[in-house]
């Protein structure tokens, strides 16, 4: 049996028509009916919608190049309980946005409590709108006048017929005008935004959004003029900048970063308010359960305003250029002054009171008569009064500072202060660079309403106004270099002032007090690139160095002959910074860290007062607990007596007082903010041993004019 060539070509085409009748049969069964109806603008429709059938709403409307108006969908399902959703699409001329409704949004990622939803314990809350509301992206025109065509499809699956309303409508206040406000209502399913464009002559503005409500917790966003626009809170993070606002949000805008000398302003409402510390719903139990929302609606109002801040920064600098002003004119002064008193008499200027020839067997009975001395080496009323007490009495001249003995501080401080500063201005670089590029503005958090950006810095200003911090550390530092030349000038030409009268020296600390000063002002610069709770101990840290370093001076200054250990000091310091680190990693809510940190705060304390009480004459070893019970036996047991130094454990006993509350404080309230409250210790601290040491050379002065 032989085929022809052409038999075999029919006999295939009639297969194909064959196949064909009946996949058209096929289709003919399944068809829908489509209706297309011309549509009006401001007009509410009221339809059902099936599985056999789909609806679409032709519009047309006039756009200008030169005037935006925006339009914006609502849809409404009627029915309490769908089968399946509707689907909505919008086909415009450059771009298609479709959503269901009802619209089903989901909550947080449940990344807090994967453990337990990997074992399908709880699962992830959805939250249904039935009533859902968007703006559509108007695509741009080149031509002045132009009418544009779009269309609304609606389709679902659902077997039962939905009811549901449409209704397109006009935004007449779409475009935002500077310094107008205007209040609008947003929600979840219902997103607003509004476009701005830049006027003549105005490079940076602020766009500013207000609430008198703090919940709903809300995101305002800034994106760029193009389709689609992100206005879903599942997708406002994808592009633009963004924040998470509860009351009030500010963003700064610049030309710059823009083309097109416009943006949108993105308001969305979230769905959830635990983003802005708000209380959080409980999971559900069942995978497909929908959780009632409640009425999430805001009303907020949005302000743009143009923003110049140099006279700002021009009266910043001039305010601490006006000390260096200041102190100059203080110098020339004191310059002339002491010119003019060089052409007198220098037998004249020889005190009578620092004569040399004075016995140091008379200083010591002078000093014997007070009670409770400011010096250390003061002599005690007991019957040892002759034997050794560790402190050897010299001449003023015999206890100056080793020369290389005060440079200590300095040196170590600026070691600490290399190696503290470099890696945090790399970490806070790659904080504004995470900012910068994924426009997430949670990450930091400024005061929006005052931030001014300048090049790749979120926030110039808020930096700017830190330089006071270096400004006047570098005024100190040239104040102690004038006084220690004039020192040095005076101990050339052997003033017998400067190698007999007063006390030693010392301006190694002097030195290491305007470096930290400095490096405050640098650190708390840094910090303020991107504040956040992580990085808060980046400012405090040389607060906590400037009231040790103040302290120890003070200490210092009524021990001139004890020259205390610099890496001693740097070590406490390098404590105190540790713990300001546990407080932060640790110190939320963690009662046990809270105790033993106010253990350790009492016990510091208690130290502290037993050195300030006893000037030194006790050491911290295996025997201490011995030699209290031996103390506590013969004094307060054997032979009750009060306190040699009344006056000196009256200020004691009140500074214990203090820093006992403030261990009860933290313990009670346990404050989220650890390293303000260590900050709180350290000044409260600094005033105590200040004000001790004010009243305590009052006293000693008032008791040498009575003799």
């Amino acid at each position: 049996f032989v085929v022809h060539p052409a038999g075999l070509a029919a006999l295939l085409l009639l297969c194909s028509c064959a196949t064909q009748l009946v996949c058209d049969a096929a289709a003919v069964g399944e068809a829908k009916y489509m209706v297309q109806k011309n549509a009006d603008f401001d007009v509410t429709y009221n339809d059902t919608v099936t599985h056999d059938d789909q609806t679409i709403y032709a519009f047309n409307h006039t756009i200008s190049r030169n005037k935006t108006v925006g339009v914006r969908v609502t849809v409404d399902v009627l029915q309490e309980s769908v089968e399946s959703p509707i689907l909505f699409v919008v086909r415009q001329k450059q771009a298609v946005m479709s959503f269901q409704v009802p619209l089903n949004l989901r909550g947080l990622n449940l990344n807090s409590i994967q453990k337990f939803a990997s074992l399908g314990f709880i699962y992830q809350r959805q939250y249904p709108y039935k009533h859902v509301g968007r703006t559509l992206c108007q695509p741009p025109t080149r031509a002045a006048s132009e009418t544009q065509y779009f269309f609304v499809d609606v389709s679902t699956l659902s077997s039962r017929g939905t009811n549901y309303q449409l209704r397109v409508s006009r935004v007449e206040s779409f475009t935002l005008q500077t310094d107008k406000k205007f209040t609008f209502s947003a929600s979840p399913s219902q997103p607003q935004y509004f476009k701005y464009v830049f006027p003549d002559g105005v490079d940076t503005v602020i766009v500013k959004v207000n609430s008198d409500m703090n919940f709903p917790c809300s995101v305002m966003s800034i994106q760029d003029i193009q389709c689609p626009v992100y206005d879903l809170d599942n997708n406002v993070a994808f592009i633009g900048m963004y924040q998470t606002m509860t009351q009030k949000g500010a963003i700064t805008v610049q030309r710059k970063d823009f083309p097109s000398n416009s943006f949108y302003v993105v308001v969305v409402v979230k769905t959830e308010d635990e983003a802005c510390g708000g209380p959080l719903r409980l999971y559900p139990l069942r995978p497909d359960e929908l959780i009632n929302a409640g009425n999430r609606s805001k009303v907020l109002d949005v302000l743009v305003s143009p923003e110049t801040y140099v006279i700002g920064m021009l009266f910043c600098l001039g305010i601490f250029l006006s000390f260096y002003l200041l102190t100059l004119l203080v110098a020339c002064v004191e310059n002339k002054r002491s010119f003019q008193m060089s052409g007198g008499s220098s037998a004249e200027s020889v005190p009578l009171l620092c004569s040399s020839e004075r016995s140091l067997d008379s200083i010591a009975r002078s000093r014997q008569e007070s009670l409770s001395s400011v010096e250390e080496e003061e002599y005690d009323t007991l019957d040892d009064i002759n034997s050794d007490k560790n402190i050897v009495r010299t001449k003023v001249s015999s206890i100056q500072p080793n020369k290389n003995d005060f440079k200590v501080p300095l040196r170590n401080i600026a070691t600490i202060a290399v190696f503290y500063a470099l890696p945090v201005i790399q970490l806070v670089i790659t904080y504004q660079t995470d900012v910068n590029v994924t426009g997430n503005q949670d990450i930091c958090y400024y005061n929006f309403l005052c931030a001014h950006p300048l090049g790749a810095l979120s926030s110039f200003n808020n930096i700017l106004s830190n330089l006071g911090y270096v400004m006047l550390g570098l005024l100190f530092l040239l104040i102690v270099l004038k006084r220690e030349i004039v020192h040095k000038r005076a101990l050339d030409r052997n003033d017998i002032n400067a190698l007999e009268c007063g006390i030693p020296k010392h301006f190694g600390l002097y030195y290491a007090m305007g470096t930290a000063l400095m490096m405050e002002g640098l650190l708390s610069a840094c910090y303020h690139v991107c504040p956040n709770y992580t990085n808060f101990q980046f400012d405090t840290s040389f607060m906590y160095m400037i009231a040790g370093l103040c302290m120890l001076k003070l200490y210092q200054k009524r021990h001139p002959d004890i020259n205390a250990s610099a890496y001693t000091a740097y070590a406490c310091l390098a404590a105190v910074i540790f713990f300001s680190v546990l407080g932060v990693l640790f110190g939320r809510g963690n009662t046990v860290f809270w105790i033993v940190f106010s253990v350790i705060h009492i016990l510091a304390t208690l130290l502290l007062s037993t050195q300030l009480y006893y000037m030194g004459r006790w050491r911290l070893d295996s025997g201490i607990l011995r030699r209290i019970v031996h103390v506590m036996y013969t004094d307060c047991i054997r032979q009750c007596s009060g306190p040699m130094y009344i006056d000196r454990m009256v200020l004691l006993v009140m500074g214990n007082i203090v820093n006992w509350s403030l261990a009860a404080y933290g313990l009670i309230e346990r404050p989220n903010d650890f390293a303000s409250y260590l900050l709180a210790i350290a000044i409260c601290n600094l005033l105590l041993y200040f004000a001790f040491y004010i009243i305590m050379k009052v006293g000693a002065v008032a008791a040498l004019s009575l003799k």
